[in-house]
């Protein structure tokens, strides 16, 4: 086949791939659902839990606030911070897998299952112990150092052997990877004494954020999910491949430069809110795709909107099921994650077989 031939079908292939994408329309309507959905369970979530609070009372707290209403300051000083956090976390944990899926065409890319969050969390845990008082921003670079450090050591291992590198063999590097950063993190929190707010923040919880928190980490998450929105068209290109991706003109080495680093800028600010968790970038980068097709200047955004309610839906389940106990953001998305997991396994091992 000669190279006009070859140029020429690339082509056709991106242009039937373009097809697939969502008219404008199609797409306004499935965000709008989703920011009404946000809205919806803002609503429920700082209005629910271990005591709930009349939604009426809720909308007084922000339309006529009054500082010795201890119920105003309860959804002022606790349950709005945590609610919030929970909108970045899902956010950046679902254009985090989105961005995987799309770079490493492995459909079972997340940064939880490839030990990223756990690698992050070893850090964090591990500069918490040795260098106390530190800030935010030290944190979140230790943390990403944290997660450059997990992401090589499951590449390597999934590399080795005579054998290709296959999604199945990098997902299990990466499983076997965050059981042992996950260890060692026990292992730190035991050993300098960290608390048990320090094991809740392992199985996953945002109870304990503040304003303070999210003052440090919004810049740095509104930057990296702009960032993230801005390379859609190259991260469509990529996942049909280098080489069509680099005969359109996209710059592959750059965009995936930019891309490892908004993975773990976003993996890091994950991590420091509420601890390591997985399958979030698993299941929510599938059920928007589902909808919207395989172009991800949809997929992003729509990823940014569905994995904010995924995770406020999670932790409002989380705060309800055994009040007034919580159970943790990790077990809920275990329960769900898991099953969701060996079908997308079982689907993408006969596809390759």
């Amino acid at each position: 086949m000669s190279h006009v031939q070859v140029n020429a079908s690339e082509r056709i292939e991106t242009h039937e791939t373009e097809k697939k994408a969502p008219t404008r329309i199609r797409l306004s309507l499935f965000l709008a659902i989703g920011v009404l959905l946000i809205v919806l369970l803002v609503l429920l979530s700082v209005a629910l839990g271990a005591a709930s609070i009349e939604l009426s009372t809720t909308w007084q707290a922000f339309t006529q606030f009054d500082s010795d209403n201890t119920q105003h300051q309860i959804i002022r000083s606790l349950r709005l911070p945590r609610t919030l956090a929970d909108i970045i976390v899902g956010s950046s944990l679902a254009v985090t897998g989105a961005m995987m899926q799309a770079t490493t065409r492995n459909p079972m890319a997340d940064s939880g299952l490839m030990g990223i969050s756990s690698g992050a969390a070893f850090a964090v845990a591990l500069s918490m112990a040795l260098f106390p008082g530190q800030s935010h921003i030290q944190l979140i670079i230790f943390a990403c150092i944290g997660a450059a450090v997990s992401t090589t050591i499951t590449y390597g291992l999934a590399m080795m052997g005579k054998r290709p590198m296959s999604p199945q063999r990098l997902i299990l590097s990466g499983i076997a990877v965050s059981m042992l950063f996950s260890a060692l993190s026990s292992l730190i929190s035991l050993q300098f004494h960290l608390g048990q707010s320090m094991t809740y923040w392992f199985s996953g919880g945002s109870a304990s954020v503040n304003w303070d928190d999210l003052q440090i980490i919004a810049p740095f998450f509104f930057i990296t999910i702009i960032m993230s929105i801005s390379i859609g068209r190259g991260l469509t290109l990529i996942n049909l491949g280098d080489e069509i991706a680099a005969g359109l003109g996209a710059k592959v080495s750059i965009i995936k430069l930019v891309t490892v680093i908004l993975v773990f800028v976003l993996s890091a600010l994950s991590v420091m809110l509420v601890g390591p968790i997985s399958f979030v970038g698993l299941i929510v980068p599938h059920v928007v795709r589902f909808f919207v097709g395989i172009d991800y200047r949809a997929v992003i955004p729509s990823s940014i909107v569905y994995g904010a309610v995924f995770l406020l839906l999670a932790d409002l389940v989380g705060r309800l099921i055994n009040r007034p106990n919580e159970t943790p953001l990790g077990i809920i998305f275990a329960m769900i994650g898991v099953p969701f997991f060996l079908f997308l396994s079982n689907r993408t091992r006969r596809e390759f077989e």
